[in-house]
């Protein structure tokens, strides 16, 4: 009995000290990774118990808003920051890319082949309610083997803050003559024509529930959905197939001029290779933070770099160009720990 008594005592005298090593952080933001964002945070868990990360997938601009509000210790967001949310961020904010991936265009086209094949001209003029009918003729043009029913368009977009949505626009200001001036970029736009869902996961699940549909998702959403993703015309004239490969080959040619905090834009990009509707995916992290938070989103953001990169691939994700990795860890060094 005394033995048993003994062996109590010593639990309750340890067990809260294992609960006060336990640091708990807390971040929200882009749906665009988070399905890679999750197995990273319960992967990086078995490396070290006592990081406990927690994240929302609510969009990067709901991650943006709350990160300026303090209700986070960081956000994450497919589109950088623009400079007049920087300016209000005390303390400042670092920009650290994580990984690449694509916006594709996904669809739920009865007797429509997977990889159909789509110019910028084609996906503005369906998002602008233009192009009704799946049966086209520029739609047909592109695709002469296809036999494209006679069937509404249905355009499905987001309905929330979205740095998908920012990517996607962002392309199609580039890419297409009109779309810029009578639409814009943005995280959030007044869509001419479609119906609106929360979410890469609202979205994939209206395309796939709806025939006609056509939306615009992180890759991962739509193939594992089985969904079919179209090709897209590039700037080099060639239609290109949305995998890591060709992420990869968007980043490129902006490596040589990536500013030091890392805010560029690789959608439209030149190269044959190029996926053109591409982007790099950012943790938006405080440069000040308190220690304990501090050290352990450090650890997780080296981990990310090194051993986290591995997992993207598998997960239809590019993991960062290699010359960029020496970059990031540099500018995580930089953290201030209070």
């Amino acid at each position: 009995m005394k033995h048993l008594l003994t062996t109590v005592l010593v639990f309750s005298c340890l067990a809260p000290s294992a609960q006060a090593d336990t640091v708990s952080i807390n971040g929200a933001g882009a749906t665009f990774p988070y399905p890679l964002y999750s197995k990273w945070f319960s992967e990086f868990k078995k490396v070290d118990p006592s990081a406990e990360i927690n994240y929302q997938s609510i969009g990067s601009g709901g991650g943006i808003r709350q990160l300026l509000e303090h209700t986070i210790d960081f956000g994450a967001s497919d589109a950088p920051m623009k400079d007049v949310d920087l300016a209000k961020a005390k303390p400042p904010i670092s920009h650290f890319p994580t990984v690449l991936g694509a916006v594709v265009l996904t669809y739920n086209v009865p007797g429509a082949p997977t990889g159909l094949k789509l110019s910028s001209e084609t996906i503005a003029e369906l998002f602008l309610g233009k192009i009704e009918k799946w049966n086209d003729p520029k739609l047909a043009a592109l695709n002469p083997d296809a036999k494209l029913p006679d069937l509404p368009v249905m355009i499905v977009h987001r309905s929330d803050g979205s740095g998908t949505t920012a990517v996607f626009t962002d392309y199609l200001s580039k890419a297409h003559a009109g779309w810029k001036d009578r639409v814009g970029a943005g995280t959030a736009i007044k869509w001419p024509t479609g119906l609106g869902a929360k979410g890469n996961e609202g979205v994939t699940g209206l395309v796939k529930n709806s025939p006609g549909a056509l939306g615009y998702v992180e890759l991962l959403y739509a193939e594992q959905n089985h969904l079919p993703v179209a090709q897209v015309k590039n700037a080099d004239g060639q239609f290109v197939k949305p995998e890591p490969k060709s992420i990869t080959a968007a980043a490129q040619g902006a490596l040589k001029t990536m500013p030091k905090d890392f805010r560029v834009s690789i959608t439209d990009a030149k190269g044959k290779d190029a996926y053109p509707i591409s982007s790099f995916t950012y943790l938006l992290v405080y440069k000040k933070m308190p220690k304990a938070k501090g050290e352990k989103l450090r650890k997780f953001l080296e981990w990310a770099l090194t051993d986290g990169q591995k997992l993207a691939g598998a997960m239809y994700y590019a993991p960062l160009p290699a010359s960029l990795v020496p970059r990031v860890k540099a500018q995580i060094r930089e953290l201030v720990l209070e």
